[in-house]
């Protein structure tokens, strides 16, 4: 599924430093820089709530007029408030239609397997090239049925069209594994039975 094309309007940003950047916040504006192609790097402000709502997807695109001039722009970094996790400035980067871009999406991983087995993830993101336009927000993949001992490949993805991997095709993703549960359980019992064998004289001491 690839991102609604978000505008925002932006003005240019003269003012630099904490202070310009607590006085822009208190003013509902988020700083943020576009860069990109070659070009100087253009610093603006957004407003607050427009920008915070269409940046809660990965990978956001945004279409931003700044003064009367588009710019495409993808959303490569977000700083965050520590504490109110208010999103405090951006990072975008200028993107062109049909121009391919490398992001990190979410793995997605569909179906159940085998009764008794667990799934163990060793990757919940993928690194690919897609088509700056059309963005996958994840990446599926269906484990139905597989048992243990079986490993979910990268190659076992399905990408949208037009998208590549940019890791090795034999990357592990998952692994369908034994539960270790049961082997905990094995040894709490065994680790219980002499302590419980070793209570019995003390209990028998405090009766006499």
């Amino acid at each position: 599924m690839s991102h609604d094309k978000v505008v925002l309007p932006a003005e240019v940003r003269t003012d630099f430093g904490k202070g310009a950047a607590r006085t822009a916040r208190r003013e509902f504006k988020i700083p943020a820089v576009i860069y990109g192609h070659g070009a100087e790097p253009l610093h603006i402000l957004l407003p607050a709530q427009e920008t915070t709502l269409a940046v809660r997807t990965s990978n956001a695109l945004l279409t931003i007029d700044v003064e009367g001039q588009t710019h495409l722009a993808l959303v490569k970094d977000i700083q965050r408030h520590a504490l109110r996790q208010t999103v405090d400035h951006l990072d975008l980067l200028t993107v062109k239609k049909g121009e391919k871009v490398a992001v990190d999406v979410a793995v997605h991983i569909e179906g159940e397997i085998a009764p008794g087995a667990i799934l163990e993830v060793d990757h919940y993101t993928v690194s690919l090239e897609a088509d700056a336009t059309n963005l996958p927000e994840q990446v599926t993949v269906n484990v139905d049925g597989r048992e243990v001992g079986n490993h979910v490949l990268a190659s076992d993805l399905v990408l949208p069209a037009g998208a590549a991997l940019l890791i090795e095709a034999d990357t592990v993703i998952a692994t369908v594994d034994e539960p270790k549960v049961q082997d905990l359980g094995s040894e709490d019992e065994e680790a219980a039975a002499p302590a419980a064998e070793g209570a019995k004289p003390a209990a028998a001491a405090s009766a006499e």
